[in-house]
């Protein structure tokens, strides 16, 4: 009884399924219109170098929206194919067989935002603030993830 009762709660993930997609897709759309608003006002205005600057700067803020939205999807994915359908079709790089996998994956997808985060303080850079702490400290993190990855692995 109790076995029947536990494996049809599995479905409750769907919420968190659910939440991470519509995130996810949230994240996507939101950074399409980015996209496309900073296109039309670099073609619609002139730009001085200063401007182009910032234009870039922007980019890579979308780009930064856009890797949260995948680190939503991967998650959203994820946890439909370990809790409700382990057949779902994904890409090889994509399949998820148990917690570990999910984690290593958004664990790689994070270095890959702080990386980005990083970029976008040293082009923003004004020089009023000490990049030195926060590139160390966006290091550290990253060295830390990554001895984590590289742990498990050897472990496996």
């Amino acid at each position: 009884m109790l076995n029947k009762i536990l494996s049809g709660t599995k479905y409750i993930i769907l919420i968190a399924v659910l939440c991470c997609l519509i995130a996810a897709i949230a994240l996507i759309i939101l950074a399409g219109s980015a996209t496309i608003q900073l296109i039309i006002k670099a073609f619609s205005t002139s730009l001085d170098a200063k401007a182009v600057k910032l234009l870039a700067v922007a980019f890579i803020e979308v780009i930064d929206i856009l890797l949260l939205g995948t680190v939503f999807y991967i998650t959203s994915l994820g946890l439909y194919e370990l809790f409700i359908d382990e057949d779902l079709p994904t890409p090889a790089w994509l399949h998820i067989t148990h917690l570990d996998d999910l984690k290593s994956k958004l664990l790689s997808v994070v270095v890959v935002i702080l990386a980005v985060t990083f970029l976008g303080q040293v082009v923003n850079w004004t020089g009023d603030t000490n990049l030195l702490i926060s590139g160390i400290a966006i290091a550290s993190v990253i060295a830390a993830i990554t001895f984590f990855l590289g742990w498990k692995m050897k472990r496996e």
